[in-house]
């Protein structure tokens, strides 16, 4: 679990459930359908490509705070879009380049021009923790003697 591990091993360990809706959707149901699946973006799929992603952070600045109403507006009135993506081939570092460069959360895993998953910073910062527990489990045995070799 290092950085120059790849996408697909993230996908491999946390899933590859994607959840998504149309751009004539109503923000109020991305905002519902967030809430529902515990998760802090959504993908925008149009005929089955990839069209946006909406994200609570659009909803707080686009919606909120210039106040229009989430039942009456549709998500394509404020989706981000051209969307930022990875494919499964791509490292980790790749990924944590994007996101901090690009300031956002959520990537799509796009493969083939198909969407195969979506990835978060929380997802990033997992897969770093973990490979630093496991430096450190290694690095533990082989001090105390019980590193097998």
């Amino acid at each position: 679990m290092k950085l120059v591990d790849t996408v697909s091993a993230i996908l491999a360990k946390k899933g590859r459930d994607i959840w998504f809706l149309s751009p004539e959707a109503s923000v109020y149901e991305a905002i519902e359908r967030m809430a529902d699946k515990h998760v802090g973006a959504l993908l925008v799929l149009s005929e089955g490509r990839l069209v946006g992603v909406i994200s609570e952070r659009d909803y707080a600045r686009k919606v909120i705070l210039k106040g229009k109403a989430s039942k009456q507006t549709a998500v394509k009135e404020i989706m981000t879009s051209p969307v930022v993506f990875v494919t499964p081939k791509q490292t980790v570092d790749d990924c944590m380049a994007l996101m901090t460069n690009k300031r956002i959360r959520h990537l799509p895993v796009v493969e083939d021009e198909k969407v195969v998953g979506m990835i978060s910073i929380g997802d990033v910062v997992k897969w770093i923790i973990s490979g630093q527990e496991e430096t450190i489990q290694h690095l533990e045995n082989y001090i105390t003697g019980k590193y097998p070799g």
